[in-house]
């Protein structure tokens, strides 16, 4: 552990992981209503806004270049700066007439900024907090993640659609692409002062000789039992998850006369962006508590099922259309709660079953690719299906979805015992 002279992991750790959750929030949440204002199809919305993610996928590849080149702080402080100035872009090409394809490409810059942040950011977090540490301020590395995402996903979009009456959509949304880029900017003038350097990279080993080293890391990843049962389990517990996310915010959103529900901006910040996610991270917390006191064995189908049924709150709304906030909010909330509750116990099998070994940060990487490729790729087609479909039509095949999931949550074997039991 180094110090640097820094003081307290307080003074970096809050921002350098609000600053992690603001871009990718923006891109995979925030970008999709801003799109779907801008009259752009579900289609191309929830294909491009999915695929454009793909660079949270491969960290564990960039993680190869970074550890030969600079260090941990400079990317960090860099990656910000990008990131602040394409948002800056992104403001300035909204009024342009061929603003999406300028837009997408400006936010795949952001993704690749964005996902190199995140390397970097969790590496100085490893290298500069020893394991105590690690636990004590792993709570605020979560909670200001998730403020970024209330932040973003909540506020301002509260802000877009009240800005809209007097300035109008476009603008309004101008304005809060520059609030990002403002926000991030800031963040990264201030990490120049307070972040610590990480260590310095290690220059004994070519990049030929780490990529014979990630060969061996690969290799033996595949090698562990079960591990194609597990990947399959993997992708299946959150393949529901990936075809819902894009498509109901947008449903919410859409006129009633095209079978969404018609909230405003406003609405949907206040219901979906802070209640939801306020409701997410109870459930977070709760889950952990409740996996800690039986084991995850004997819960992971309880899990799989809490996680993937409420999704069927979307499917009575697309049938019913209720007008009614309150009932809205609560059917919301009810699913944001599953849904954090239930994506704890797949964090765990993938820390507990899939990652132990010699190489168990980096199979935990892997995992953790493989999970967000597999949301990635039904998200790229949920668009299609939704437009094709309708809405009604489009939450009967996700509710569909979860059947898999939910049958092999019986079958899936586990490799090594609970850590609760082994306590006994």
């Amino acid at each position: 552990m180094t110090n640097n002279g820094k003081g307290s992991p307080l003074k970096w750790v809050p921002t350098v992981y609000f600053a992690m959750g603001l871009p990718y929030v923006a891109l995979s949440l925030v970008s999709v209503l801003m799109l779907k204002d801008m009259k752009i199809d579900d289609t191309r919305i929830a294909f491009w806004t999915s695929l454009i993610v793909l660079p949270w996928s491969l960290k564990p590849f960039f993680s190869l270049v970074m550890e030969l080149f600079g260090t941990k702080k400079k990317y960090v402080v860099i990656t910000e700066i990008v990131s602040a100035i394409m948002f800056g872009l992104i403001a300035f090409a909204l009024p342009m007439s061929n603003f999406f394809v300028i837009t997408i490409a400006l936010m795949g810059v952001i993704a690749l900024s964005g996902s190199t942040h995140d390397i970097a950011g969790d590496g100085i977090y490893l290298d500069e907090l020893n394991k105590s540490q690690q636990s004590k301020f792993a709570g605020w590395q979560g909670a200001f993640y998730n403020l970024a995402k209330v932040l973003a996903n909540g506020g301002l979009v509260f802000l877009a659609g009240w800005l809209s009456h007097s300035m109008g959509l476009v603008n309004s949304w101008r304005v809060i692409m520059l609030i990002c880029g403002g926000i991030l900017l800031l963040v990264a003038l201030y990490h120049i002062r307070v972040l610590p350097t990480g260590k310095i990279p290690e220059r004994a080993d070519t990049f030929e000789q780490k990529m014979e080293g990630l060969k061996e890391v690969i290799r033996s990843f595949f090698q562990k039992k079960y591990i194609f049962i597990y990947l399959l389990f993997i992708v299946l517990y959150r393949f529901a998850e990936g075809l819902a996310m894009k498509i109901a915010p947008m449903f919410l959103k859409s006129e009633v006369v095209k079978g969404g529900l018609g909230l405003s901006n406003e609405q949907y910040g206040l219901v979906y962006g802070t209640f939801g996610t306020i409701a997410f991270i109870v459930g977070s917390i709760l889950a952990g508590y409740y996996i800690s006191n039986f084991g995850l064995r004997k819960v992971l189908f309880s899990l799989v099922c809490i996680f993937n049924i409420p999704f069927v709150v979307y499917l009575v709304f697309a049938i019913f259309q209720p007008h009614n906030m309150n009932l809205i909010a609560t059917g919301i909330v009810f699913e944001y709660f599953g849904y954090g509750f239930g994506f704890v116990g797949l964090m765990l099998f993938m820390m507990q079953q899939v990652a132990p070994g010699k190489f168990q940060m980096a199979h935990y990487a892997f995992a953790n690719s493989i999970m967000n490729l597999g949301v990635m790729i039904p998200g790229m087609i949920s668009g299609y299906l939704s437009d094709t479909f309708g809405y009604k039509n489009f939450f009967i095949i996700v509710m569909i979805a979860t059947i898999p999931a939910i049958m092999m949550a019986w079958l899936v074997p586990f490799t090594y015992p609970d850590p609760k039991k082994e306590e006994k």
